[in-house]
C-alpha cells in the first residue's frame, strides 16, 4: 500500500506587541510574527503596546537572523481628515521590506498596489470578508495574495470558501474571541464614541476604570458597570461584549462568556480544507503568553507533519493552553456547528 504523502505546511503566523513578544515568539517557533506602529493605523492602539521605526528595524533583523517573516498590521480605516497618515503608514512599511502589510480599507489597498506594486497585501479580518465572492474581488482588484477570516464560519463554509478562491487562506487558531463580525462592531464605538475601526482600540484605555467598592471589584467603559468581582475572583479587561449584565432579574454573561479559541484539535481537518496559515490572537498579551503558545503551538504542527495520520492532542498541550485562556477554558467557537 503506498503511504499518504505528507500534509501541507502550515505556517504558525504569532502576534508581537513589542520587541520582547517578538523574541519570544521567534524564539519559540513562529513562522511570522505580526505587529503594528504605535499610532491608530492598527487595530491594537493601547498605551504601552506597539513598535516604534526603531524597534521595527530591530525586531525585523532578529526574525531575519533566524529565517522568519515579518507582517505588519496596517488594518484600520482612515477618514478623509487623517488619509495621509495612513498613505505614510504604507510608506514606511515598504521602505522597511517586511514580507507582507495586513490591510483592511479598501481605498488604501488601491493606494498600496499602485505605489508599490511588488509589496504583498493580505486581507486583514478587520475586512469582514466572509464569502469567496468578497476575498476575490479584493484579490482581482488590489492583488490581494492572503486573506484572514473572521470568526464567525463554520468549518464547512471555510472548506467551500477554499474551494472557489485562488487566495491563500488564514484562519485564527487560538487566542481571544469575539462574537462579532470583525470591522462591523459598534459596541465601543457605541459606549466611548471612538471607533475600533477608525481609533484601533476596542475599550480604548482612557475609558477604561477599576475600582475597589464594598461590593467588590469593579469595572467600568466609560462609566458604564462592565463587571462586578468577587474577592480572588480574576478581574479581566472591560469590554461590553464579555461583560455582566442583570436581564430579567438574573446577572450572568448576556452576550458572550469568556473563553478563548482553541483549534488544536481540528488541526488535521484544518490541514484537509486547505488552509495556509494559523493564526495566534494576542498581541496585547504577554510575551510569556505568547511564548507559550507559539512553544505549544510549534509543537502540534511538527508532530502533524511527522505524522498527520496518527495525530493526536497531548493533555500538557491542552493543560499550556488552558493556564492562558481567558477564563481558563476554550471553545471551537463558530468552527464547530454539529447542525449544519
Amino acid at each position: 500500500m503506498t503511504a499518504s504523502p505528507p500534509p501541507r505546511k502550515i505556517e504558525l503566523v504569532c502576534p508581537a506587541g513589542g520587541l520582547p513578544a517578538l523574541q519570544a515568539a521567534v524564539d519559540n517557533g513562529a513562522d511570522c510574527v505580526y505587529f503594528g506602529f504605535k499610532d491608530a493605523t492598527n487595530a491594537r492602539n493601547f498605551t504601552g503596546l506597539n513598535f516604534s521605526l526603531d524597534q521595527i528595524r530591530e525586531g525585523i533583523a532578529y526574525a531575519r537572523q533566524h529565517g522568519r517573516k515579518v507582517f505588519l498590521a496596517l488594518n484600520t480605516f482612515p477618514l478623509d481628515s487623517n488619509q495621509a497618515d495612513w498613505t505614510a503608514a504604507v510608506d514606511r512599511a515598504a521602505e522597511l521590506g517586511v514580507d507582507a502589510v495586513i490591510m483592511a480599507d479598501p481605498g488604501l489597498m488601491a493606494y498600496a498596489a499602485r505605489a508599490y506594486p511588488d509589496l504583498r497585501l493580505h486581507l486583514s479580518v478587520q475586512g469582514s470578508a466572509t464569502s469567496f465572492e468578497a476575498i476575490n474581488y479584493y484579490h482581482e482588484r488590489f492583488g490581494i495574495q492572503r486573506a484572514v477570516l473572521p470568526r464567525v464560519l463554520s468549518l464547512a463554509q471555510v472548506e467551500q470558501l477554499i474551494a472557489n478562491t485562488p487566495v491563500e487562506i488564514e484562519v485564527f487558531g487560538f487566542g481571544g474571541l469575539c462574537v462579532m463580525v470583525e470591522g462591523r462592531c459598534a459596541l465601543s464605538a457605541y459606549a466611548t464614541g471612538k471607533s475600533p475601526n477608525c481609533d484601533g482600540a476596542c475599550s480604548p484605555d482612557a475609558f477604561v476604570r477599576w475600582e475597589q467598592t464594598p461590593r467588590g471589584m469593579e469595572t467600568r467603559l466609560n462609566g458604564i458597570l462592565i463587571n462586578r468581582y468577587n474577592d480572588g475572583e480574576h478581574a479581566a479587561y472591560p469590554t461590553l461584549c464579555k461583560g455582566r449584565f442583570t436581564v430579567k432579574d438574573e446577572t450572568y454573561y448576556a452576550i458572550e462568556e469568556p473563553a478563548s479559541l482553541n483549534t488544536l484539535e481540528m488541526l488535521p481537518d484544518l490541514s484537509r480544507v486547505g488552509i495556509t496559515a494559523i493564526k495566534i490572537e494576542g498581541r496585547q498579551r504577554s510575551p510569556a503568553y505568547v511564548g507559550q503558545v507559539t512553544k505549544v503551538w510549534r509543537a502540534a504542527l511538527d508532530a502533524f507533519m511527522r505524522d498527520g495520520e496518527h495525530f493526536t492532542v497531548r493533555q500538557d498541550w491542552m493543560a499550556a493552553l488552558n493556564e492562558v485562556s481567558e477564563g481558563q477554558s476554550h471553545t471551537l467557537g463558530a468552527y464547530y456547528r454539529p447542525w449544519k
